[in-house]
């Protein structure tokens, strides 16, 4: 598992909101830094109760695309026995809106976790301005 050092973890277990607010601060740092210009995607892996287990990189690329690798997210998944995950890219672009590849990693992901009886809570684009979640936006 790869623990950005430089980066706090996400509170373990409070509220939700608070849960949440840490778990993205934490993504945001990770993802963002050191901003080289590539993409970085980054997973937290949760519990039932969506609090923390864990969080690993998953995946570099540059300005163009990404290189996702879906079988070691979920080997930590299953090694965690996590029952749902948060996955978070960048966009050194800046522009916040999923891509037609992002769209169709995260459908294949989703069937796939569906598969092992995890459930993809969300899968979030940062940019420097913004987040972008493909659960919100209808895309999950």
């Amino acid at each position: 598992m790869a623990i950005a050092a430089l980066h706090q973890r996400p509170v373990a277990c409070v509220n939700p909101e608070t849960r949440l607010g840490a778990m993205i601060d934490y993504l945001r740092a990770v993802v963002l830094a050191p901003d080289e210009g590539c993409e970085r995607c980054h997973a937290i892996f949760v519990d039932t109760q969506r609090c923390y287990l864990g969080d690993a990189a998953c995946g570099m690329g540059n300005r163009g695309g990404l290189s996702l690798r879906m079988r070691a997210i979920f080997a930590d998944a299953l090694r965690l026995d996590a029952h749902g995950l948060i996955l978070a890219h960048n966009h050194p672009s800046g522009h916040c809106r999923p891509s037609g590849c992002d769209i169709g990693a995260t459908r294949r992901l989703a069937d796939m976790a569906r598969a092992l009886d995890i459930e993809l809570v969300d899968h979030l684009i940062i940019t420097h301005e913004a987040v972008y979640s493909m659960r919100a936006g209808g895309l999950l």
